[in-house]
Protein backbone atom coordinates (compact mmCIF):
# COMPACT_ATOMS: atom_id res chain seq x y z
CA UNK A 1 0.00 0.00 0.00
CA UNK A 2 1.41 3.14 -1.14
CA UNK A 3 -0.11 5.97 0.93
CA UNK A 4 -3.53 6.11 1.66
CA UNK A 5 -6.42 8.57 2.56
CA UNK A 6 -7.47 9.44 5.94
CA UNK A 7 -11.12 9.30 6.14
CA UNK A 8 -13.56 7.35 4.80
CA UNK A 9 -12.07 4.31 2.51
CA UNK A 10 -8.82 5.03 4.21
CA UNK A 11 -10.03 3.85 7.68
CA UNK A 12 -11.97 1.24 5.95
CA UNK A 13 -9.41 -0.50 3.59
CA UNK A 14 -6.73 -1.73 6.34
CA UNK A 15 -9.71 -3.63 8.51
CA UNK A 16 -11.17 -5.19 5.48
CA UNK A 17 -7.37 -6.09 4.24
CA UNK A 18 -6.95 -7.76 7.39
CA UNK A 19 -10.56 -9.75 7.59
CA UNK A 20 -9.58 -10.67 3.98
CA UNK A 21 -6.65 -12.72 5.55
CA UNK A 22 -4.23 -10.03 3.53
CA UNK A 23 -0.84 -8.62 5.23
CA UNK A 24 0.29 -5.57 3.57
CA UNK A 25 3.43 -3.13 4.14
CA UNK A 26 2.80 0.37 4.33
CA UNK A 27 5.10 2.65 2.20
CA UNK A 28 5.10 6.20 3.22
CA UNK A 29 7.11 9.25 3.18
CA UNK A 30 5.48 9.92 6.96
CA UNK A 31 4.32 7.65 9.14
CA UNK A 32 3.25 10.86 11.47
CA UNK A 33 0.58 11.66 9.00
CA UNK A 34 -1.96 8.53 9.76
CA UNK A 35 -2.65 9.66 13.56
CA UNK A 36 -6.47 10.24 14.24
CA UNK A 37 -7.63 13.11 16.10
CA UNK A 38 -6.82 11.68 19.78
CA UNK A 39 -3.75 10.98 18.76
CA UNK A 40 -4.04 7.12 18.38
CA UNK A 41 -2.43 5.13 15.31
CA UNK A 42 -4.47 5.37 11.98
CA UNK A 43 -5.54 2.36 11.40
CA UNK A 44 -3.60 2.18 8.14
CA UNK A 45 -0.60 2.50 10.02
CA UNK A 46 -1.76 0.18 13.67
CA UNK A 47 -2.70 -2.82 10.99
CA UNK A 48 0.74 -2.81 8.72
CA UNK A 49 2.57 -5.72 8.87
CA UNK A 50 5.80 -3.66 8.45
CA UNK A 51 5.59 0.56 7.79
CA UNK A 52 8.64 0.92 5.32
CA UNK A 53 9.42 5.16 5.32
CA UNK A 54 10.33 6.21 1.61
CA UNK A 55 10.35 9.40 -0.45
CA UNK A 56 6.90 8.31 -2.12
CA UNK A 57 6.95 11.82 -4.16
CA UNK A 58 9.91 10.53 -6.17
CA UNK A 59 9.35 7.66 -8.23
CA UNK A 60 13.15 6.17 -8.31
CA UNK A 61 13.30 5.78 -4.59
CA UNK A 62 9.88 4.37 -4.68
CA UNK A 63 10.67 1.73 -6.69
CA UNK A 64 13.92 1.30 -4.94
CA UNK A 65 12.31 0.89 -1.73
CA UNK A 66 9.59 -1.48 -3.05
CA UNK A 67 12.34 -3.52 -4.91
CA UNK A 68 13.58 -4.19 -0.94
CA UNK A 69 10.47 -4.77 0.23
CA UNK A 70 10.07 -7.92 -2.46
CA UNK A 71 13.17 -9.27 -1.04
CA UNK A 72 11.26 -9.77 2.03
CA UNK A 73 7.79 -10.00 1.21
CA UNK A 74 5.63 -11.91 -1.58
CA UNK A 75 4.40 -8.92 -3.57
CA UNK A 76 1.00 -9.82 -4.89
CA UNK A 77 -0.24 -6.06 -5.46
CA UNK A 78 0.00 -2.92 -5.36
CA UNK A 79 -2.60 -0.12 -4.31
CA UNK A 80 -3.31 3.01 -2.39
CA UNK A 81 -6.88 4.61 -1.78
CA UNK A 82 -4.75 8.14 -1.80
CA UNK A 83 -5.80 10.10 -5.11
CA UNK A 84 -2.39 12.00 -5.58
CA UNK A 85 -0.43 8.37 -5.45
CA UNK A 86 -2.28 6.11 -8.32
CA UNK A 87 -0.04 6.84 -10.92
CA UNK A 88 3.16 5.83 -8.36
CA UNK A 89 1.16 2.70 -7.91
CA UNK A 90 0.55 1.91 -11.06
CA UNK A 91 4.61 2.65 -12.49
CA UNK A 92 5.54 0.35 -9.33
CA UNK A 93 2.75 -2.17 -10.77
CA UNK A 94 4.61 -2.10 -14.16
CA UNK A 95 8.03 -2.39 -12.16
CA UNK A 96 7.19 -5.69 -10.21
CA UNK A 97 5.08 -6.88 -13.39
CA UNK A 98 1.72 -6.64 -11.36
CA UNK A 99 -1.87 -5.98 -12.15
CA UNK A 100 -3.03 -2.36 -12.98
CA UNK A 101 -4.02 0.18 -15.47
CA UNK A 102 -1.07 1.61 -17.62
CA UNK A 103 1.17 4.32 -15.32
CA UNK A 104 0.28 6.76 -18.55
CA UNK A 105 -3.54 6.29 -18.58
CA UNK A 106 -3.61 6.97 -14.70
CA UNK A 107 -1.50 10.16 -15.37
CA UNK A 108 -3.79 11.42 -18.13
CA UNK A 109 -6.86 10.32 -15.64
CA UNK A 110 -5.55 12.24 -12.51
CA UNK A 111 -5.21 15.52 -14.40
CA UNK A 112 -8.21 17.37 -15.42
CA UNK A 113 -7.30 19.09 -18.46
CA UNK A 114 -5.74 16.09 -20.06
CA UNK A 115 -8.74 14.39 -19.43
CA UNK A 116 -10.61 16.51 -21.34
CA UNK A 117 -8.46 16.98 -24.02
CA UNK A 118 -8.42 12.95 -24.14
CA UNK A 119 -12.33 13.42 -24.74
CA UNK A 120 -11.94 16.18 -26.79
CA UNK A 121 -9.18 13.68 -29.56
CA UNK A 122 -11.93 10.64 -28.71
CA UNK A 123 -14.71 12.87 -30.40
CA UNK A 124 -17.04 12.03 -26.80
CA UNK A 125 -19.48 15.32 -26.14
CA UNK A 126 -18.19 17.34 -23.40
CA UNK A 127 -18.25 20.19 -22.06
CA UNK A 128 -16.38 23.58 -23.84
CA UNK A 129 -13.13 24.46 -22.02
CA UNK A 130 -9.89 26.19 -21.45
CA UNK A 131 -6.47 25.92 -19.33
CA UNK A 132 -4.81 29.00 -18.24
CA UNK A 133 -1.79 29.84 -16.10
CA UNK A 134 -2.25 33.52 -14.26
CA UNK A 135 -5.09 35.28 -14.18
CA UNK A 136 -4.22 37.67 -17.73
CA UNK A 137 -4.57 34.55 -19.83
CA UNK A 138 -7.87 33.52 -17.62
CA UNK A 139 -9.53 36.59 -18.44
CA UNK A 140 -8.54 36.03 -21.99
CA UNK A 141 -10.55 32.38 -22.63
CA UNK A 142 -12.92 33.67 -20.05
CA UNK A 143 -13.92 36.04 -22.66
CA UNK A 144 -13.99 33.47 -25.08
CA UNK A 145 -16.44 31.28 -22.97
CA UNK A 146 -18.58 33.54 -21.40
CA UNK A 147 -19.88 33.65 -17.98
CA UNK A 148 -20.77 31.93 -15.76
CA UNK A 149 -18.02 29.48 -15.27
CA UNK A 150 -16.54 26.66 -13.14
CA UNK A 151 -12.77 26.95 -12.53
CA UNK A 152 -10.93 24.77 -10.48
CA UNK A 153 -7.04 23.58 -10.28
CA UNK A 154 -6.12 20.33 -12.80
CA UNK A 155 -4.32 18.45 -9.89
CA UNK A 156 -6.60 18.59 -7.27
CA UNK A 157 -9.19 16.48 -5.22
CA UNK A 158 -12.16 16.78 -2.70
CA UNK A 159 -13.89 19.64 -4.09
CA UNK A 160 -10.05 21.88 -3.16
CA UNK A 161 -10.40 25.30 -5.09
CA UNK A 162 -13.51 24.48 -7.01
CA UNK A 163 -15.37 27.39 -7.69
CA UNK A 164 -18.12 29.08 -9.60
CA UNK A 165 -17.31 32.35 -11.13
CA UNK A 166 -19.68 35.04 -12.72
CA UNK A 167 -17.47 38.11 -13.32
CA UNK A 168 -13.93 39.30 -13.89
CA UNK A 169 -13.68 39.94 -10.00
CA UNK A 170 -14.56 36.54 -9.02
CA UNK A 171 -12.62 35.14 -11.89
CA UNK A 172 -9.58 36.61 -10.27
CA UNK A 173 -10.07 35.76 -6.47
CA UNK A 174 -10.53 32.08 -7.79
CA UNK A 175 -7.38 32.54 -9.85
CA UNK A 176 -5.23 33.51 -7.21
CA UNK A 177 -6.71 30.72 -4.59
CA UNK A 178 -5.64 28.19 -7.52
CA UNK A 179 -2.02 29.39 -8.60
CA UNK A 180 -0.86 30.73 -5.23
CA UNK A 181 -0.04 26.84 -3.29
CA UNK A 182 3.14 25.73 -4.83
CA UNK A 183 2.44 21.84 -3.17
CA UNK A 184 -1.13 19.92 -2.24
CA UNK A 185 -1.06 18.54 1.39
CA UNK A 186 1.22 15.69 0.16
CA UNK A 187 4.05 18.27 -0.61
CA UNK A 188 3.66 17.27 -4.22
CA UNK A 189 4.58 20.14 -6.49
CA UNK A 190 1.09 21.66 -8.01
CA UNK A 191 1.23 22.46 -12.09
CA UNK A 192 -0.79 25.59 -10.81
CA UNK A 193 -3.31 25.95 -13.78
CA UNK A 194 -6.60 26.93 -13.91
CA UNK A 195 -8.95 24.58 -15.59
CA UNK A 196 -12.44 27.28 -17.46
CA UNK A 197 -14.99 25.26 -17.82
CA UNK A 198 -18.88 26.27 -18.90
CA UNK A 199 -21.02 25.81 -16.50
CA UNK A 200 -23.26 22.88 -16.84
CA UNK A 201 -26.63 22.61 -15.88
CA UNK A 202 -28.84 19.87 -14.51
CA UNK A 203 -28.68 17.42 -11.69
CA UNK A 204 -25.39 15.65 -10.95
CA UNK A 205 -25.17 11.80 -10.80
CA UNK A 206 -21.27 9.63 -10.12
CA UNK A 207 -20.87 6.27 -11.98
CA UNK A 208 -19.07 3.63 -9.90
CA UNK A 209 -17.33 0.94 -12.73
CA UNK A 210 -14.95 -1.93 -12.76
CA UNK A 211 -12.72 -2.26 -15.66
CA UNK A 212 -10.65 -5.39 -16.28
CA UNK A 213 -9.11 -6.51 -19.57
CA UNK A 214 -9.95 -3.15 -21.57
CA UNK A 215 -14.17 -4.11 -20.53
CA UNK A 216 -15.71 -1.56 -18.20
CA UNK A 217 -18.68 -3.00 -16.15
CA UNK A 218 -21.33 -0.09 -14.18
CA UNK A 219 -22.13 -1.21 -10.51
CA UNK A 220 -24.63 1.81 -10.79
CA UNK A 221 -25.23 5.02 -10.68
CA UNK A 222 -25.79 7.53 -7.26
CA UNK A 223 -27.42 10.44 -7.02
CA UNK A 224 -25.68 13.54 -5.46
CA UNK A 225 -26.83 16.45 -3.63
CA UNK A 226 -24.46 19.29 -4.01
CA UNK A 227 -23.79 22.64 -2.16
CA UNK A 228 -23.52 25.54 -4.55
CA UNK A 229 -20.52 27.79 -4.26
CA UNK A 230 -19.21 31.02 -3.52
CA UNK A 231 -16.18 32.10 -4.34
CA UNK A 232 -16.60 35.50 -1.91
CA UNK A 233 -17.69 32.90 0.76
CA UNK A 234 -14.35 30.81 0.47
CA UNK A 235 -17.00 27.79 -0.61
CA UNK A 236 -16.69 25.43 -3.43
CA UNK A 237 -18.90 22.60 -4.73
CA UNK A 238 -19.74 20.81 -1.34
CA UNK A 239 -21.48 17.38 -1.55
CA UNK A 240 -24.13 17.09 1.30
CA UNK A 241 -25.58 14.11 0.38
CA UNK A 242 -25.70 10.74 -1.71
CA UNK A 243 -28.50 8.29 -2.48
CA UNK A 244 -27.80 4.96 -4.20
CA UNK A 245 -29.15 3.39 -6.86
CA UNK A 246 -30.03 6.78 -8.43
CA UNK A 247 -34.08 7.03 -9.39
CA UNK A 248 -33.54 7.04 -13.03
CA UNK A 249 -35.68 6.39 -15.83
CA UNK A 250 -33.87 3.35 -18.32
CA UNK A 251 -33.01 5.64 -21.14
CA UNK A 252 -31.40 7.78 -18.96
CA UNK A 253 -29.45 5.60 -17.16
CA UNK A 254 -28.15 3.69 -20.05
CA UNK A 255 -27.45 7.21 -21.79
CA UNK A 256 -25.18 8.12 -18.35
CA UNK A 257 -23.57 4.70 -18.50
CA UNK A 258 -22.69 4.93 -22.34
CA UNK A 259 -21.06 8.58 -21.78
CA UNK A 260 -19.15 7.40 -18.82
CA UNK A 261 -17.84 3.68 -20.43
CA UNK A 262 -16.77 6.16 -23.57
CA UNK A 263 -15.28 8.52 -21.52
CA UNK A 264 -12.78 5.72 -19.72
CA UNK A 265 -11.85 4.36 -23.16
CA UNK A 266 -10.38 7.63 -24.24
CA UNK A 267 -7.99 7.86 -21.66
CA UNK A 268 -6.71 4.73 -22.00
CA UNK A 269 -7.93 3.39 -18.78
CA UNK A 270 -8.27 -0.64 -19.30
CA UNK A 271 -7.79 -1.64 -15.82
CA UNK A 272 -9.23 -0.62 -12.07
CA UNK A 273 -12.21 1.06 -10.44
CA UNK A 274 -13.39 4.63 -11.47
CA UNK A 275 -16.14 6.96 -9.80
CA UNK A 276 -16.75 9.12 -12.56
CA UNK A 277 -19.07 12.01 -11.76
CA UNK A 278 -21.17 13.61 -14.36
CA UNK A 279 -24.14 16.16 -15.02
CA UNK A 280 -27.43 15.19 -16.94
CA UNK A 281 -28.02 18.16 -18.87
CA UNK A 282 -30.67 19.43 -21.77
CA UNK A 283 -27.76 18.09 -24.08
CA UNK A 284 -27.21 14.72 -22.58
CA UNK A 285 -24.43 13.67 -20.19
CA UNK A 286 -21.27 15.63 -19.57
CA UNK A 287 -18.29 15.02 -17.84
CA UNK A 288 -17.86 16.69 -14.14
CA UNK A 289 -14.68 14.75 -13.13
CA UNK A 290 -13.10 11.67 -14.23
CA UNK A 291 -11.71 9.83 -10.84
CA UNK A 292 -10.04 6.14 -11.23
CA UNK A 293 -10.79 5.42 -7.72
CA UNK A 294 -13.53 4.28 -5.56
CA UNK A 295 -16.30 6.79 -4.62
CA UNK A 296 -15.30 8.62 -1.10
CA UNK A 297 -18.14 10.53 0.87
CA UNK A 298 -19.52 6.58 1.65
CA UNK A 299 -20.10 6.12 -1.49
CA UNK A 300 -18.01 2.63 -1.45
CA UNK A 301 -20.44 1.90 1.45
CA UNK A 302 -23.86 2.56 -0.42
CA UNK A 303 -22.98 0.54 -3.40
CA UNK A 304 -22.29 -2.53 -1.14
CA UNK A 305 -25.60 -2.70 0.52
CA UNK A 306 -27.75 -2.72 -2.02
CA UNK A 307 -25.69 -4.27 -5.25
CA UNK A 308 -22.93 -6.47 -2.62
CA UNK A 309 -20.11 -5.51 -4.72
CA UNK A 310 -17.73 -4.02 -2.17
CA UNK A 311 -15.71 -1.54 -4.26
CA UNK A 312 -13.16 -1.30 -1.62
CA UNK A 313 -13.17 -5.37 -1.88
CA UNK A 314 -12.85 -5.03 -5.72
CA UNK A 315 -10.01 -2.34 -5.29
CA UNK A 316 -8.38 -5.57 -3.84
CA UNK A 317 -9.48 -8.16 -5.60
CA UNK A 318 -8.11 -5.85 -9.38
CA UNK A 319 -4.84 -5.31 -7.80
CA UNK A 320 -4.28 -9.20 -7.30
CA UNK A 321 -5.57 -9.56 -10.92
CA UNK A 322 -8.70 -11.79 -9.22
CA UNK A 323 -12.21 -11.50 -11.09
CA UNK A 324 -14.34 -9.30 -8.45
CA UNK A 325 -17.36 -11.20 -7.31
CA UNK A 326 -20.40 -9.35 -5.59
CA UNK A 327 -21.63 -10.78 -1.47
CA UNK A 328 -24.51 -10.89 -0.28
CA UNK A 329 -26.77 -7.65 -0.67
CA UNK A 330 -28.81 -6.17 2.33
CA UNK A 331 -30.79 -3.16 1.05
CA UNK A 332 -32.77 -1.87 -1.61
CA UNK A 333 -31.85 1.76 -1.25
CA UNK A 334 -29.19 3.21 0.95
CA UNK A 335 -28.39 7.29 1.33
CA UNK A 336 -25.62 9.88 3.47
CA UNK A 337 -26.39 12.77 4.63
CA UNK A 338 -23.26 15.13 5.42
CA UNK A 339 -23.43 17.78 8.28
CA UNK A 340 -22.14 20.97 7.22
CA UNK A 341 -20.61 23.63 9.20
CA UNK A 342 -22.76 26.52 10.04
CA UNK A 343 -20.54 29.29 10.01
CA UNK A 344 -16.75 29.57 10.92
CA UNK A 345 -16.11 28.76 14.71
CA UNK A 346 -15.73 26.11 17.41
CA UNK A 347 -18.47 23.51 18.17
CA UNK A 348 -20.05 24.36 21.44
CA UNK A 349 -22.58 21.66 21.19
CA UNK A 350 -24.99 19.23 19.27
CA UNK A 351 -28.46 18.97 19.85
CA UNK A 352 -30.21 15.47 18.45
CA UNK A 353 -27.44 13.08 18.66
CA UNK A 354 -28.41 10.89 20.83
CA UNK A 355 -31.71 9.50 18.62
CA UNK A 356 -29.26 8.75 16.51
CA UNK A 357 -28.35 5.62 18.81
CA UNK A 358 -31.45 4.23 19.10
CA UNK A 359 -32.74 4.29 15.80
CA UNK A 360 -33.30 1.18 13.44
CA UNK A 361 -32.58 2.90 10.15
CA UNK A 362 -29.25 4.38 11.06
CA UNK A 363 -26.14 1.66 10.36
CA UNK A 364 -23.45 4.53 11.08
CA UNK A 365 -23.37 8.51 12.11
CA UNK A 366 -20.63 10.69 13.09
CA UNK A 367 -20.87 14.22 14.48
CA UNK A 368 -18.35 16.30 15.69
CA UNK A 369 -17.09 17.07 19.73
CA UNK A 370 -17.47 19.87 21.34
CA UNK A 371 -14.33 22.24 20.82
CA UNK A 372 -13.50 21.03 17.14
CA UNK A 373 -12.94 24.35 15.05
CA UNK A 374 -14.83 24.41 12.19
CA UNK A 375 -15.25 26.33 8.51
CA UNK A 376 -17.26 25.91 5.26
CA UNK A 377 -15.21 24.78 2.91
CA UNK A 378 -14.89 21.94 0.56
CA UNK A 379 -16.07 18.31 1.10
CA UNK A 380 -12.54 17.67 3.36
CA UNK A 381 -15.01 20.49 6.17
CA UNK A 382 -17.44 18.17 6.78
CA UNK A 383 -18.30 17.47 10.29
CA UNK A 384 -20.45 14.95 10.26
CA UNK A 385 -22.64 12.09 8.78
CA UNK A 386 -25.45 9.92 8.66
CA UNK A 387 -26.04 6.56 6.89
CA UNK A 388 -29.00 4.79 6.49
CA UNK A 389 -30.28 1.82 4.56
CA UNK A 390 -33.85 0.32 3.04
CA UNK A 391 -34.34 -3.37 3.48
CA UNK A 392 -36.97 -3.23 1.06
CA UNK A 393 -38.02 0.13 -0.28
CA UNK A 394 -36.92 3.41 -1.70
CA UNK A 395 -37.14 5.68 1.46
CA UNK A 396 -33.15 6.03 2.65
CA UNK A 397 -33.02 9.98 1.13
CA UNK A 398 -36.17 10.35 3.06
CA UNK A 399 -34.91 8.84 6.04
CA UNK A 400 -31.25 10.71 5.30
CA UNK A 401 -33.12 13.70 5.23
CA UNK A 402 -35.15 14.14 8.52
CA UNK A 403 -32.62 12.62 10.71
CA UNK A 404 -29.94 15.22 9.76
CA UNK A 405 -33.02 17.84 9.96
CA UNK A 406 -33.10 16.63 13.45
CA UNK A 407 -29.44 17.84 14.41
CA UNK A 408 -28.66 21.57 15.26
CA UNK A 409 -24.89 22.28 15.55
CA UNK A 410 -24.11 25.33 17.76
CA UNK A 411 -21.29 27.06 16.92
CA UNK A 412 -19.49 29.92 18.80
CA UNK A 413 -17.57 32.39 16.51
CA UNK A 414 -13.83 32.46 16.85
CA UNK A 415 -12.75 35.78 18.13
Amino acid sequence: MIESWLQSTGLALPTLLRDSGHRYVLVTRDPDLYRLPDGAPHPVLALAAEVVVAETNDDDALLAAVDQVATRHPVDGVLTTCDYYLPAVARVAEGLGLPGASAAALRTATRKHLVRRALAAAGVPDVPFAVAADEAQARKEAAGLGYPLVVKPVDMNSGTGVRRVTDEAGLALAVAEITGPERNTRDQPLERLVLLERVLDGPEYSVETVTRDGVTRVLGITAKSVAEPGVEAGTGFVESGHLFPAPLPPEQRDAIERHVVAALAAVGLTHGISHTEVRLTAAGPRLIELNPRQGGGYIFELVRLVTGYNPLRVLVDLALGREPAPGPSVATSAAVRFLLPPADGVVREVRGAERLRDDDRVLGHETPSPGRAVRPGDNNERIGHVLVADPTGHAAKDWADELVAGLEVRVDPVA
